[in-house]
């Protein structure tokens, strides 16, 4: 399965990652890939940076090493009613935005209040993926969320770092329950690799065989192809490509 796109990255930027946006990019490139995105952690997570970081990343190229680049971020969501620690204000200027419940920022709910910080996030216009949702820290009604996924045009991300992280350790099981049900729903999917060092940028191998094993289509399957990921991002609205798209 050829996947070349990879849109969660974090930068030394979020105080605990340890690679920069060139080195990502070098290791991108070196790989074949098509695009990534640039998705540091929003200013709740500590060490992280101001949300002014953000508001810069216009100076960014659109392409580094001949890799298309996207202007992210991963926000962190702060209540039950999906509050993202982001401003509005920054949101829509950037190319692609993920949502993700983290336990250093807030403490888990129970099923129905984690199930309901998902779903309120994913009522956010700008909010395009829900970051690995199958973390056993915070258990959710995994068929409530990814049908919420289909009626928002939201993306869900099988993210690849679950299947070795000590944070998010369990989330295996999780994970092939969640893309199951997509397949089941017909709601496209979305793979990262949670990079937190330039050298995990591309790393698919844990979910390459979950997609596998379910068979999960292809076209549910956003990595697949850049044109794939800049029509869906034309659907949800994102200046960067509506612009393209009308000059073409």
């Amino acid at each position: 399965m050829d996947l070349v796109i990879d849109v969660h990255n974090h930068t030394i930027v979020s105080g605990h990652a340890y690679s920069t946006i060139q080195e990502i990019a070098a290791e991108a490139s070196r790989k074949g890939m098509e695009m990534i995105g640039i998705t540091d952690h929003g200013p709740a997570m500590p060490g992280a940076f101001s949300s002014s970081f953000i508001g810069n990343l216009s100076i960014l190229p659109d392409f580094i090493y001949e890799v298309e680049v996207l202007r992210g971020v991963e926000a962190n969501i702060l209540d039950q009613n999906g509050n993202l620690d982001v401003p509005e204000r920054r949101l829509k200027r950037l190319d692609v935005i993920i949502a993700g419940l983290h336990d250093a920022c807030v403490n888990p709910w129970n099923v129905k209040g984690n199930t309901l910080a998902l779903i309120n996030a994913m009522e956010n216009k700008y909010v395009d993926i829900i970051a690995h949702p199958g973390n056993p820290t915070f258990p959710i009604d995994k068929e409530t969320v990814v049908l919420k996924a289909k009626e928002t045009n939201t993306l869900i991300e099988i993210n690849n770092g679950s299947f070795h992280s000590k944070s998010r350790a369990g989330s295996k099981d999780n994970c092939y329950e969640i893309a199951r049900l997509c397949k089941k729903h017909k709601v496209p999917i979305i793979v990262g690799s949670d990079s937190h060092f330039s050298f995990e940028v591309g790393r698919f191998d844990r979910v390459i065989k979950l997609l596998e094993d379910i068979q999960m289509p292809e076209e549910l399957i956003i990595n697949t192809s850049a044109d794939k990921l800049k029509k869906y991002l034309i659907e949800k609205g994102k200046k960067r490509y509506i612009k393209s798209d009308n000059n073409n």
